[in-house]
């Protein structure tokens, strides 16, 4: 038995864990499955942070927890081309280069210094986190062994008790869901990984996109179960961490946005996928009916297009997605700053099955 931070790295990264193992995309689908309008509207926030930047040569294009190089080719293939030529793009995954990639892409299982823009699209998610759960004498640790099964552990205390009390505090007087059971899932190391890849950025743009909540739904008892769960070919199932599944659990990312600025972001903004998309151009709505009847042909792209946009933007699925943007030494980019607007109070739920949902 050991805790569950331990038991989910050995799981997921260790020498048969299910990221050195598995393609993600046969267990379950994310916005850039959903749609290549998730990477144009990438793109076109690669574009603004270029022009703030003065169009270095090269402009870096990192993507953290890349998967098989999707986004990044759907990025490349994107962006204007006389970006396109000055690209360096860099995908950073502990899985090995998968074959066929475009030569011109980098890999690498470090965080390259970056000039440009830094994406990480459902990788926080996916950093261990260790659970605790409220008993009579103060949270403790949850242990598992590779089969699921739980016991309590010690006492919970150091820097762990220390984030805890900060960012997700249990048994809190008065506070709902604070009876004994409730589960809490210690996010400092997810803190540290995002300091660590804002710290390499030198100018330019990190932005973490992940399902997500905030110290108010953590403090009203929405999460009282905790967020961890696993998903297996297409379905959400139990987290057991025996490699056989992907092991995943929300994100902090108010308490990542404080250890970004700590680590040297000089602007910061956190909001949904649905206001940042459109922020970026996404286009929403129904095409015309009238031009059905114009250009039929047309109107069924236009549908199909609507319908993918709608996916990505759906509050209740990938559109409540939280979406934190850091800066460092450049304005967060113009077409993003309308975006500004608070991450919904209650989070979403999974849209399908098959779709890790906020």
């Amino acid at each position: 038995m050991r805790g569950w931070r331990d038991a989910m790295a050995e799981a997921l990264y260790g020498p048969t864990g299910f990221y050195r193992c598995e393609n993600p995309a046969w267990h379950y689908r994310t916005s850039v499955h959903a749609s290549p309008m998730f990477a144009a509207a990438l793109a076109r926030l690669a574009a603004t942070v270029d022009e703030e930047l003065g169009q270095p040569d090269p402009f870096d294009l990192v993507d953290v927890g890349a998967g098989r190089g999707e986004l990044l080719a759907g990025i490349i293939a994107a962006v204007p081309a006389g970006l396109r030529a000055r690209l360096r793009p860099v995908a950073v995954e502990v899985a090995a280069r998968p074959a066929g990639l475009d030569a011109g892409i980098g890999w690498t299982r470090e965080i390259p210094p970056t000039t440009g823009l830094l994406v990480a699209n459902e990788w926080l998610d996916n950093i261990p986190v260790d659970v605790v759960e409220l008993s009579r004498s103060g949270p403790r640790l949850v242990l598992v062994d590779p089969a699921g099964w739980e016991c309590p552990g010690p006492p919970l205390g150091g820097a762990d008790a220390d984030w805890l009390a900060t960012w997700w505090p249990l048994g809190q007087a008065g506070r709902r869901g604070a009876e004994h059971g409730t589960r809490a899932e210690i996010g400092r190391y997810r803190d540290a990984a995002w300091a660590g890849a804002v710290r390499q950025v030198r100018r330019g743009v990190a932005v973490a996109v992940d399902y997500a909540h905030d110290r108010a739904t953590r403090l009203a008892g929405v999460h009282r179960a905790g967020t961890l769960t696993g998903y297996r070919g297409g379905r959400q199932v139990c987290p057991v961490p025996d490699g056989s599944c992907d092991l995943t659990a929300h994100v902090a990312l108010d308490a990542c946005a404080a250890a970004g600025t700590a680590a040297g972001a000089t602007d910061t903004i956190r909001t949904t996928q649905r206001a940042a998309l459109r922020a970026l151009g996404l286009p929403l709505g129904r095409p015309p009916r009238e031009l059905a009847a114009a250009d039929p042909a047309r109107y069924l792209l236009a549908l199909a297009q609507a319908s993918q946009a709608s996916e990505l933007a759906d509050p209740a699925g990938l559109g409540g997605f939280g979406w934190l943007i850091q800066s460092v030494g450049v304005p967060t980019p113009l077409t993003v700053t309308v975006a500004r607007e608070r991450a919904p109070s209650t989070p979403g739920t999974p849209g399908t099955p098959s779709t890790r949902g906020s």
